[in-house]
């Protein structure tokens, strides 16, 4: 049994296993008092071969210390090449919220099928726990490749929004339809003009006191970077960056993670940053500008792609990957307040 939390430490589940649940979040379930903890599963992935993900996993807490595995809420389609659900694509960051109006929960993943396509897939189901049925395989939205992303329902209006990295030069925000499977024309577009490793992703929105808040990582794979944070009222205002929020951080690579998720325990003012550490044996403080100045150099002739994407069919094509993300650790660490800015320090060992 644990009895606090140690980022950056391997965590195990209640059975004794490595939770496996990667780019993940985090929510609470009033009507059980369980928190609900969903990610990627990468228990098969090992980086010599073609698999990337196993399904996306579910664990419940009744205390944020001790997870039960409840099993793949989303399975992998482990015998159709031509599913985006098959484990050799990269599925990534997934992100579930309810639409009262169609009382679904609404599932929404990143995929990338090949080098140079990017897109949604799009499920549906009656309960969180599932099963989810497609309601799109490929999505593409506003016709743009699509990376990293987050979504967010607006608990006054109920409208929902998604923020989501144009491959690699813009943030976009934009305005769901009423059933949460797609976007509408409202959009912004945010962070524009840069490129890698400045461009933003992994965006995780967050609030607090009638402010809204995104922390956005830089773009460098999985060598981690410095992330940043900003503000604004309107969701397709202007956002006023107000820096790196990690403290103390000498090593500048977000305490050597990347932010997937913000967790507010209920009915309190207290936020909890949740991230990945991707790679756990490169915590190593000097390493930052050495990768930093690599991604310039890999990024040195790059050129956005601004044409519009129609939708395709997946290449049906097993591709071998290199990178063993199934001994990636998780960093949560608690938010603390300068002002109206949020920031993180870096702690061994902390309780709530």
């Amino acid at each position: 049994m644990y009895s606090s939390i140690k980022p950056g430490k391997v965590w195990k589940d209640t059975s004794g296993n490595r939770i496996q649940a990667h780019g993940f979040s985090v929510f609470y379930n009033e009507r059980e008092k369980l928190y609900y903890w969903y990610g990627e599963n990468k228990e098969h992935t090992d980086g010599r071969g073609t698999i990337w993900h196993w399904g996306v996993r579910l664990y419940t807490s009744p205390d944020l210390y001790n997870w039960t595995d409840k099993g793949l809420i989303i399975p992998p389609h482990e015998k159709d090449l031509k599913s985006p659900l098959h484990p050799t694509y990269c599925v990534d960051r997934p992100h579930i919220i309810y639409c009262a109006k169609t009382k679904k929960y609404v599932a929404w993943l990143k995929i990338m099928a090949d080098e140079v396509s990017q897109f949604f897939s799009v499920m549906t189901a009656d309960r969180f726990e599932g099963p989810y049925t497609f309601v799109h395989k490929v999505y593409k939205p506003l016709k743009m490749d699509s990376g990293d992303f987050c979504l967010h329902v607006d608990e006054q209006t109920k409208k929902a929004y998604i923020w989501f990295e144009r491959p690699h030069f813009q943030m976009i925000c934009a305005t769901l339809t009423e059933d949460y499977t797609e976007v509408t024309k409202e959009y912004s577009v945010h962070y524009d003009g840069l490129l890698p490793p400045l461009t933003r992703e992994a965006p995780t929105y967050f609030e607090r006191k009638g402010k809204k808040y995104l922390f956005t990582s830089g773009t460098s794979g999985y060598f981690p970077n410095p992330s940043r944070v900003c503000t604004f009222t309107d969701y397709h205002g202007e956002y006023t960056d107000l820096g790196n929020p990690c403290i103390g951080d000498k090593s500048s690579t977000t305490f050597n993670a990347q932010i997937t998720s913000v967790l507010q325990i209920p009915g309190t003012e207290r936020y909890i940053a949740c991230a990945d550490r991707w790679n756990p044996q490169w915590w190593v403080k000097p390493m930052a500008k050495q990768i930093i100045s690599g991604m310039e150099r890999h990024f040195r002739d790059y050129q956005p792609d601004t044409s519009p994407k129609e939708i395709h069919d997946l290449p049906g094509v097993k591709v071998r990957h290199k990178e063993n993300t199934s001994i990636a650790r998780y960093v949560w660490l608690p938010i603390e307040w300068e002002r109206d800015k949020p920031v993180i320090r870096w702690s061994d060992e902390w309780t709530l």
